[in-house]
């Protein structure tokens, strides 16, 4: 559950550190707080990537195959083409609309919440709620059948992997947009009450927006809408189950539920290995110089355990005040547009789970829980869990 140790020493020695690339020059690796914070809302660190994940692994498909498998979205745009596309998606995640789908969610939530009850015990929390149930909020949401869940999970795994060959991940990509292109036309000739539908009506009053950008953008709000909640959920689970059991507690206290929800976005950051930026002109950041064009890593499980801002930030706190200020949603321009309908999901799946299996406990030991490897986003490959009733 925690970073490693070099992260610590880091921060505290060198929080500006050379990096080296696989596929390049080096590199700067940041990893305090605020060095971090202030950097995600600096306009002079660029969001176009030269690369997919190149501080991870060396680029597989070049830029030029990049551009036509995937346009920019609002992860890999600069404004004014973020600013842009981000009103475009804004206008669709409002805050009537998340409290709108609210009970719904808890329909979704209780209806899963029963196939556990009914499923062969010790269960896998992650196959039978944690990912199904953000799954089929974001599929509603969207306008993607959840039908085609099977196959939306099978790309997704495949794009956050990184033990693809190239030719793996170029036939992930290609079939990925070519589905969405193909849900696109559907949703033209037959629009819903959905995300898609309504950037299509968007779309007939602006021509600048065009099918593939709304195929990368729904590739990302369906990526980021169910792998990122389900993980959250699954380490939330494991660190209220796990010595000294805090369930318990929270169970009692009903009113913690929000800080587990903040807290384990803090400790257990679910993007491991940070965000990464392209400098547009020269800058200097907590003193040191970088140059137009070097390459910067944000490291956000670093960030969120910084003891500058944090107190006692290796210790796993629901009751923390501060918790919320964590990086985990970014801060700034690209600040994460579904951080509602996360918390919203989150708070419905805990709260209910609480009620309904006051004595839910792990079947393993915490620390040989497995977990996704060769995977962008960090948690547990399967929660194994018993309770009485």
């Amino acid at each position: 559950m925690d970073p490693p140790e070099e992260f610590r020493c880091l921060r505290a020695e060198l929080p500006v550190a050379p990096l080296a690339f696989p596929d390049g020059p080096p590199g700067w690796l940041v990893t305090r707080y605020e060095d971090v914070r202030a950097a995600l809302a600096d306009p002079r660190l660029s969001s176009r990537r030269p690369h997919l994940n190149s501080h991870v692994r060396a680029s597989l498909i070049t830029p030029e195959e990049m551009a036509a498998l995937r346009p920019s979205d609002l992860l890999t745009s600069d404004p004014p083409e973020h600013t842009r596309l981000r009103r475009l998606v804004n206008g669709q995640f409002t805050t009537r609309r998340m409290n709108r789908l609210a009970p719904r969610i808890q329909d979704i939530v209780d209806r899963h919440l029963d196939a556990l009850a009914a499923a062969p015990r010790p269960a896998d929390l992650m196959a039978t709620v944690a990912l199904p149930v953000p799954s089929l909020v974001i599929s509603e949401l969207l306008g993607v059948p959840f039908a085609d869940r099977d196959r939306y999970q099978r790309l997704t795994a495949e794009l956050l992997s990184l033990d693809r060959t190239r030719d793996q991940l170029l036939a992930s990509k290609a079939e990925m947009k070519a589905y969405l292109l193909g849900l696109i036309r559907i949703r033209r000739a037959e629009p819903a009450d959905d995300l898609l539908s309504g950037l299509l009506q968007t779309q007939a009053t602006d021509a600048t927006l065009t099918d593939d950008e709304i195929a990368a953008l729904a590739q990302l709000i369906l990526i980021a809408g169910h792998e990122t909640t389900a993980n959250v959920l699954g380490l939330a689970v494991l660190l209220l189950l796990r010595p000294p059991r805090l369930w318990d507690t929270v169970r009692r206290r009903p009113e913690l539920v929000d800080g587990v929800i903040e807290e384990t976005l803090r400790y257990a950051t679910v993007l491991q290995f940070g965000l990464l930026r392209v400098a547009r002109e020269p800058l200097t950041l907590a003193g040191q110089p970088i140059g137009a064009g070097e390459r910067v890593v944000l490291h956000l499980p670093a960030a969120n355990r910084d003891p500058d801002r944090f107190a006692d930030p290796d210790r796993f706190d629901p009751d923390r005040p501060d918790a919320a200020r964590h990086l985990s949603f970014g801060h700034g321009p690209h600040h994460c547009i579904g951080d509602q309908l996360a918390r919203i999901e989150l708070r419905t799946l805990l709260t209910t789970m609480l009620h309904r299996f006051p004595d839910l406990e792990l079947t393993t030991d915490p620390d040989e829980v497995p977990t996704h490897t060769h995977r962008v986003v960090h948690g547990p490959a399967r929660l194994l869990v018993d309770f009485t009733r």
